[in-house]
């Protein structure tokens, strides 16, 4: 059995990736002809402003205006008075940075990374895409073909579709943007995969494991059972560079985080020494305690960031909906 455990989390699967109907116009120079894209779990729109030309970067519940700024390539845009907010864009891809920090690369709907990793087991395969070229590790031998000349035959919002002819043999690889967990290890990705060679047809996962962790602000809304107290705050941000802050009751915090294909783990944080009441004191003493002890993370049925300890105690955290100052 080849075939790899796909959750429920988007409504197109890999047989049903269908030609787009239509795509909006693009509303700035040089940037995604959809006006939006996705930066790890952040969504962003870029819109025009009438009789300006500031263009709108909107994101949660904010809306800021940068204005176009000299590139060696694509657009970029800054925000007047803040040389630490800014988005480049070229086509189908783009980097944010708001207040000096660097959000997963940027992709419109249905884009993959520049550099797009997949694998798949039983038996072991991978491939690696940059530039619409392919290295594969091909099923059963192991030997690695290099430099495939991809020819895009699909491309919508839901994912690609490639294919190529190399050494006598014809291949297909179908990429959807769908939450794919690996049997065997049991890490997940963001996408699913397909992988037929020759008419025999392989399963797998790929895509940057990051994107399902960073660009959002995940808020504690239960510690091993127990719940938090009414209206305190925890909270989790997956930085870049391997770093984790947030607020952990009373106090900030910060660290890093180690994401393998076998799990997720967090290093001894730093914390600010303030002193609040007892209860949120053991409140934010026990959820260090728990992020200590955290060994695997992963994404829930219905969104949610769920982060495992070694003994099966979990902390569970959604998505905030706007930005905390």
């Amino acid at each position: 059995m080849f075939l790899r455990r796909v959750l429920p989390l988007s409504v197109v699967a890999l047989t049903g990736l269908t030609l787009a109907a239509c795509a909006s116009h693009p509303q700035t120079e040089g940037l995604s002809d959809f006006g939006q894209y996705r930066c790890g779990q952040l969504d962003v729109r870029m819109t025009s402003s009438e009789g300006s030309d500031l263009v709108g970067l909107e994101y949660l519940n904010k809306r800021v205006l940068l204005k176009p700024a000299v590139a060696a390539s694509g657009a970029l845009y800054k925000a007047p008075g803040d040389p630490d907010t800014s988005f480049w864009g070229k086509g189908e891809r783009g980097t944010l940075t708001l207040r000096g920090q660097v959000y997963p690369e940027c992709l419109e709907p249905g884009a993959i990374e520049s550099s797009f990793r997949a694998i798949g087991t039983e038996p072991f395969w991978s491939v690696q895409i940059e530039q619409n070229q392919m290295s594969l590790s091909r099923p059963y031998d192991q030997q690695l073909s290099e430099q495939i000349v991809l020819n895009e035959t699909l491309a919508n919002r839901h994912g690609r579709t490639y294919e190529a002819r190399f050494d006598g043999q014809a291949l297909e690889f179908r990429i959807a943007h769908q939450l794919c967990e690996d049997d065997m290890a049991g890490a997940q990705y963001p996408a699913q995969v397909r992988l037929t060679l020759d008419g025999e047809t392989f399963m797998g996962c790929g895509g940057d494991r990051e994107r399902l962790f960073r660009g959002a602000e995940w808020v504690v809304e239960d510690l091993a059972g127990s719940g938090i107290i009414d209206r305190s705050r925890i909270t989790i941000e997956f930085l870049d560079e391997g770093r984790v802050a947030g607020r952990a009751s009373c106090n900030r915090y910060s660290g890093g985080f180690r994401l393998t294909g076998e799990g997720l783990s967090f290093t001894p944080p730093a914390t600010t020494l303030m002193a609040c009441a007892p209860a949120l004191m053991n409140q934010e003493q026990r959820f260090l305690d728990l992020m200590s002890e955290v060994v695997d993370g992963r994404i829930g049925r219905h969104g949610e960031l769920l982060l495992r300890t070694a003994s099966g105690d979990t902390i569970t955290a959604y998505k905030s909906g706007s930005e905390s100052l």
